[in-house]
C-alpha cells in the first residue's frame, strides 16, 4: 500500500513557489495506492501561482465503511419521562462536514494568509521575497506561523488552511439505523476484554448515571473492538410505561441527553472519550453535506470525490487531512481486516465440523438403508408364512390367479434366451474366461539362457565338491579325537583320579 502528498508546482517567474520545485513533488505508484495529490500548477496565471486543472490524483476509496462521525448531533432531541427534559437541536451535520457561514475575521484572515504566502512587508528588501517562499512552504506543510508585517500579528497556519498538500477525501459507510432504534455508540478509552469481563457493572453504572429510573432499562447492543485499545460499545434504553407497554427511547433524545454537561461528566468518568448517535442521513442531509465541500477542502477535488465514488448510496465522501487522520484511518482498516480474517477462520473451522457431521451422518443413512432393507425382507417372510398359514384349505382366488400369471410371465422373460438370463449367462461366461486366462498367466514359466545356467551348474558343482572336502576333513578329526580318547583311557591306571 503506497500513498504520496504533495503536487508538481508549477514553475515560473511569476510563481512565488518556483525556488522550492523539488518539495512536493508528485510520487506515480503502481497497483492500487493512496495518493494525496492536490491539484497540478499548469500556469503561472493567479495570486499564489498557477490554474489549477482537474487533474488530481487522489486514489480510489480507502473502501472501509467504517461509519463514524456521521449523524452525530442530527434532529431534533424529543425528551421521554426517563429524562423529564426537551431539549432542541438546531444544528444540521455538525462535526466533519459543517461549513459555517465566512465572518468577517476569517475574510481579514484570508487576506492577512494571502498576504503573508505573495508579499510580506515585514523587512522591505529582497530577503521578502525568502520570506514568502518560506511562508508558502509553512502553509504547504500545514504547520507554523507567518510573518508578513511588524504592524500585524502573524497567520497561525494549520492543516485546514486552503493551501495545506496533505489532503484528500475518503468514502465511509453511512449508517442505516432509524432512529427508533435506539442506538448510541460510546468510545471506551479500555480494551475490549475489560469491557466484557465488567459489562453488568458497565449496565449498572450507565444506569445510575441515567438517574437510576427503574422504568428505564440499558441494554447493550454490541462491542467491537478498535485501535489503540479502544472498545465501541452500542448500547439502547428501553422505556416501560405503567400500561405494561415498552419502546426504544430514540437515538437523537437518548444522545442529547447524553451530552449535558453533567452527564458528559460522567461519562468522562467512567473512560468514555466519544460518543455519536447511529442513525441514517436523510436525502436532505446528505444533499445538504454534498453541497459544502468541508474547511480547507478544494471545491473540486470535492466534486471529483462525488463523481469517484463507488457506491453513492452506501457511501460518503469524508476529508481526510494530515498524517494522523490517515494513520487513524489504516488502523481502522486493520482492524476491520482482522475482524474480517478471524471471522473467516471461525467459518473454516465451521464449514470443517459440519462436513465431519456430514459424513458420520451419511455413513449412518447408509447404514439405516441396509438395516431397513434387512427387515422389509424379514417382514415379507413373515407376511408370506402367514398368508400361506390363512389361505391352507382355501381355492386359488381371482387376484391369486392374477398374481401367478404375472410371475409366470416374469418367470418365461427371465429365462428367454435374448432377455436377462441369456445376458447373465453370457456375462458369467465372460468372467470364466477372464479366471481361465489369469490361471494361465499364473501358470507361465520362466526359462534361463543355456550359458548361464551352465555357469550356474559349475558354480553348484564346485560348491558341492567344497562341502564335500570339508566332510572328510571333520571325519578324519573325528577319528584322530576317537583314537587320543582311547590311547588316554588305556594310559590311566584304574581307581585313580584326577585332583
Amino acid at each position: 500500500m503506497a500513498f504520496s502528498f504533495g503536487a508538481t508546482l508549477g514553475a515560473g517567474a511569476a510563481n512565488p513557489t518556483g525556488a522550492f520545485g523539488g518539495f512536493g513533488t508528485t510520487t506515480t505508484t503502481a497497483g492500487p495506492t493512496f495518493s494525496f495529490s492536490a491539484p497540478t500548477n499548469t500556469g503561472t496565471s493567479g495570486l499564489f501561482g498557477a490554474t489549477q486543472n482537474k487533474g488530481f490524483g487522489f486514489g480510489t476509496s480507502f473502501g472501509t465503511g467504517t461509519g463514524t462521525g456521521l449523524g452525530s448531533g442530527l434532529g431534533t432531541g424529543l425528551g421521554f419521562g426517563g429524562f423529564g427534559t426537551q431539549q432542541q437541536q438546531t444544528t444540521l451535520g455538525s462535526g466533519l462536514f459543517s461549513q459555517p457561514a465566512q465572518t468577517p475575521a476569517q475574510s481579514n484572515q484570508l487576506i492577512n494568509t494571502a498576504s503573508a504566502l505573495s508579499a510580506p512587508t515585514l523587512l522591505g528588501d529582497e530577503r521578502d521575497a525568502i520570506l514568502a517562499k518560506w511562508n508558502q512552504l509553512q502553509a504547504f506543510w500545514g504547520t507554523g506561523k507567518g510573518y508578513f508585517n511588524n504592524n500585524s500579528a502573524p497567520v497561525e497556519f494549520t492543516q485546514e488552511n486552503p493551501f495545506c498538500r496533505f489532503k484528500a477525501v475518503g468514502y465511509s459507510l453511512m449508517p442505516n439505523n432509524k432512529d427508533e432504534d435506539g442506538l448510541v455508540v460510546l468510545v471506551f478509552n479500555r480494551k475490549e476484554a475489560d469491557i466484557r469481563s465488567q459489562q453488568q457493572q458497565l449496565v449498572e453504572s450507565l444506569h445510575k448515571i441515567l438517574g437510576g429510573n427503574q422504568t428505564l432499562t440499558v441494554n447493550i447492543e454490541g462491542v467491537k473492538t478498535m485501535p489503540d485499545d479502544q472498545t465501541e460499545v452500542i448500547i439502547y434504553i428501553v422505556e416501560r410505561s405503567p400500561n405494561g407497554t415498552s419502546r426504544r427511547v430514540p437515538a437523537t433524545t437518548l444522545y442529547a441527553h447524553l451530552e449535558q454537561p453533567n452527564i458528559k461528566a460522567s461519562l468522562q468518568q467512567l473512560g468514555v472519550s466519544f460518543s455519536m448517535a447511529r442513525t441514517e442521513l436523510s436525502p436532505a442531509q446528505v444533499k445538504q453535506l454534498l453541497q459544502n465541500p468541508p474547511a480547507g477542502v478544494d471545491p473540486i477535488i470535492w466534486e471529483q470525490a462525488k463523481v469517484d465514488n463507488p457506491d453513492p448510496d452506501k457511501l460518503i465522501p469524508v476529508p481526510l487531512v494530515g498524517f494522523k487522520d490517515l494513520l487513524r484511518r489504516l488502523k481502522v482498516q486493520d482492524q476491520m481486516t482482522k475482524q474480517h480474517q478471524t471471522r473467516l477462520d471461525i467459518i473454516s473451522e465451521d464449514i470443517s465440523e459440519l462436513q465431519k457431521k456430514q459424513t458420520t451422518t451419511m455413513a449412518k443413512i447408509a447404514q439405516y438403508k441396509r438395516k431397513l432393507m434387512e427387515l422389509s425382507h424379514r417382514t415379507l417372510q413373515v407376511l408370506i408364512k402367514q398368508e400361506i398359514q390363512r389361505k391352507s384349505g382355501y381355492a386359488i382366488q381371482a387376484d391369486e390367479e392374477q398374481l401367478r400369471v404375472q410371475l409366470d410371465t416374469i418367470q418365461c422373460e427371465l429365462n428367454a434366451p435374448t432377455q436377462f438370463k441369456g445376458r447373465l449367462n453370457e456375462l458369467m461366461s465372460q468372467i470364466r474366461m477372464q479366471n481361465h486366462f489369469g490361471a494361465v498367466r499364473a501358470e507361465e514359466r520362466y526359462y534361463v539362457d543355456a550359458d548361464l545356467l551352465r555357469e550356474i551348474k559349475q558354480h553348484l558343482k564346485q560348491q558341492q565338491e567344497g562341502l564335500s572336502h570339508l566332510i572328510s576333513i571333520i571325519k578324519d578329526d573325528l577319528e584322530d579325537i576317537k583314537l587320543i580318547e582311547q590311547e588316554l583311557n588305556e594310559s590311566i591306571p584304574r581307581g585313580a583320579s584326577f585332583s
